[in-house]
């Protein structure tokens, strides 16, 4: 089975990798026995390692470390190809814009998000016939269907 492959926008991954939320237990599993390759790319991954020291979030400094090598572990940081000619939408939040970047670069299935500003962009990208773009909760539906 080819794995499905998907960009995970930095508050999915926080959700994933810190508050281990049990809603997206099947993305997890998914992650876990190949079923899903996550992928991104550097400018991505900084803003997580950055996100990662804000200091309202429950992170206590010894966990950071296993928190950022269990991310590595099932996250493929890719170094992209150059950028695919094929003109995106702007998003409203430009400093989501790198992942739907990131999205169409690597050429994934799916931008797993719960971003308004992106969700927002969704129709854009399927009819560019690139990617979905969905949040966590649809993401999962469709899997546990055997709709993916």
């Amino acid at each position: 089975m080819i794995p499905k492959r998907v960009v995970l926008d930095t508050n999915v991954c926080l959700d994933l990798f810190v508050f281990h939320d049990p809603r997206w237990i099947p993305l997890m599993n998914g992650l876990n026995d190949g079923s899903i390759k996550a992928v991104t790319c550097e400018d991505c991954r900084q803003e997580w390692l950055v996100v990662l020291t804000y200091p309202h979030l429950p992170i206590q400094e010894h966990h950071r470390d296993g928190i950022i090598q269990e991310f590595d572990r099932l996250v493929e940081t890719q170094i992209l190809p150059e950028a695919l000619a094929i003109k995106l939408p702007v998003c409203s939040d430009k400093d989501d814009q790198k992942f739907l970047e990131a999205a169409r670069d690597a050429r994934v299935d799916v931008l797993v998000t719960k971003d308004k500003a992106l969700l927002k962009l969704a129709r854009k990208t399927r009819q560019l016939g690139l990617y979905e773009i969905e949040t966590p909760d649809k993401f999962i539906l469709k899997l546990v269907q055997g709709v993916l």
